[in-house]
């Protein structure tokens, strides 16, 4: 079987304690509810710094900087443990401030929604230009900037809404249609800065792989964010948008939903489409939603935890034709959570753990590690929603003993062997086992494990269309060096003339036959 292969990864984070305060849904629906809020005059002390978001240890574990195995060392909570000699930029990607993110969303700007003011734009082209990933040619998508007036102007009376940075208006969105409750400045807000950083990590992926972007010819956009007008909600294209906005000119695209499942969904699309030859190298990517932004901050800030969702977090893989080196995706050993699969955590744990396991004739102790749900503990224990990895492979390690494949006593251990603590910020899609590929990858290259199992899960009971909720999963494997692709094979012009020569002697004698059997 042909297998497509992981060539190379993405993950960025962008700290935007700015937008929690002014522009998140959740700052927006405390306004409505109480003009007065005393809880969002408390929120400006429980937000943290940029050097203690670099600091922070999951964050060091999603840009590649510190296995995620350390994480085991720390006990909970982690906001308080920072990590020593902690770098914004990691092995596969970066943690970003808010004034360089906003210059990026204007970058990915084709509609001129975003207007920034000219003093603005002066101080993040410099510092921009200190980045490692902007050149002149990206910096001159951010223009010139305006004048104040003209900013307030917009704002004041053609309801645009405004960019903050320390307490300053600096910039504002602008609405997309005067009627259309779709094309609002806050929805078209949610979509630039989902566009925007899918974008910066993709740029991310692309430099840390030394890949060049002419080779991507097929993109699939996977986050929980919906583009369209109200003539059709939803209909996108992410995908098309992110390959215009990182200059991939060979590349169309398309979107995938399905909450948090989407993007294992869209890593198994993009290996269908590689192994069936219709495209060599495929991009899935998936911005940042601002609209999950602070959504636990009020139990939080209660129980004297700092706002831990201040982050828009981004992921990006390439998936490109067998190799002989990178880590095979099996698409032969999937598990998936069908209509009649039930809602039971034993349905659910057989349908996509055991299930693709019993496929390959495999047992759950050939799997070196099992990436679930990561939520990060430090965010969801405060909020009242317990350890979801470790409640995962509770599930996991329980279902194998009925197995027969593990004892009792290995229940506890089961997840502290093959899995991990949760690092992930709370985006919704993020978690859904997808934040460990980068670091499976390095270690399938290393000869530190063989095979990984990514799952990914979906809440669609929240669209209420179905009580229904979704998962996939996919295993890792390590490449045998066997490569199977045999298109670029060509036949010489004198092998054509012997095949040629064979089939005109077989037809001769095959004729003869005939004749002589008349006789």
């Amino acid at each position: 079987m042909r297998y497509a292969v992981i060539r190379g990864e993405g993950y960025t984070l962008v700290h935007v304690p700015d937008f929690v305060r002014h522009n998140s849904v959740f700052a927006t629906l405390e306004k409505r509810l109480d003009t007065k809020s005393a809880f969002l005059n408390e929120l400006p002390k429980s937000l943290r710094s940029f050097q203690e978001v670099v600091e922070y240890m999951p964050h060091q574990v999603y840009i590649g900087e510190m296995p995620p195995e350390d994480l085991r060392h720390y006990e909970l909570p982690w906001y308080d443990k920072p990590a020593d000699n902690a770098d914004r930029f990691g092995a596969y990607g970066e943690i970003m401030s808010q004034d360089e993110f906003i210059g990026v969303l204007k970058m990915a700007d084709v509609f001129d929604l975003i207007r920034l003011e000219k003093e603005f734009v002066t101080k993040i082209r410099k510092k921009l230009m200190q980045h490692p990933l902007f050149n002149e040619t990206k910096l001159r998508r951010l223009k010139e900037g305006e004048a104040e007036e003209n900013i307030e102007y917009h704002i004041k009376n053609m309801k645009a809404m405004p960019l903050i940075f320390n307490d300053q208006i600096i910039g504002c969105v602008k609405r997309g249609h005067e009627f259309d409750p779709n094309l609002t400045a806050e929805v078209l807000f949610e979509n630039m800065v989902t566009k925007a950083s899918g974008m910066l990590t993709a740029w991310n992926l692309l430099d840390r792989n030394q890949i060049d972007v002419a080779e991507i010819d097929y993109v699939i956009e996977c986050s929980e964010s919906a583009a369209g007008d109200m003539n059709q909600r939803g209909g996108g294209n992410f995908a098309k948008a992110i390959a215009e906005g990182i200059g991939a000119i060979n590349a169309s695209g398309s979107d995938t939903r399905a909450f948090c499942a989407a993007p294992v969904h869209a890593i198994l699309e993009a290996s269908a489409l590689v192994q069936a030859g219709i495209h060599r190298n495929v991009l899935v990517v998936a911005g940042g939603t601002s609209a999950k932004l602070a959504m636990n901050a009020k139990e939080h800030i209660r129980r004297g935890v700092p706002v831990l969702e201040d982050m828009v977090a981004g992921f990006a893989v390439l998936i490109g034709e067998n190799d002989g080196v990178n880590p095979i995706i099996r698409t032969d050993l999937t598990g998936k959570h069908t209509v009649s699969t039930g809602s039971s955590p034993q349905a659910v744990i057989t349908s996509l753990i055991t299930a693709p396991l019993d496929k390959g004739g495999l047992k759950l102790k050939d799997i070196d590690r099992y990436s679930v749900e990561m939520q990060n503990p430090d965010i969801t224990r405060p909020a009242g929603a317990g350890d979801v990895p470790e409640a995962n492979y509770k599930m996991i390690a329980a279902l194998g003993v009925k197995r027969e494949e593990l004892n009792q006593k290995e229940v506890a251990t089961f997840g502290e062997k093959y899995g991990f603590p949760g690092w992930a910020p709370t985006q919704g899609h993020i978690p859904s086992g997808i934040p460990y590929i980068g670091h499976a990858h390095k270690a399938i290259l290393n000869g530190e494990i063989v095979r990984a199992m990514i799952v990914g899960k979906g809440s669609l009971f929240l669209a209420r269309l179905t009580n229904q909720f979704d998962g996939v999963s996919f295993i890792l494997e390590k490449n045998k060096g066997e490569v199977e692709d045999h298109r670029d094979q060509k036949v010489s012009e004198e092998e054509i003339r012997k095949m040629m020569a064979m089939m005109m002697k077989k037809i001769a004698e095959e004729l003869l036959e005939e004749e002589t059997n008349e006789y």
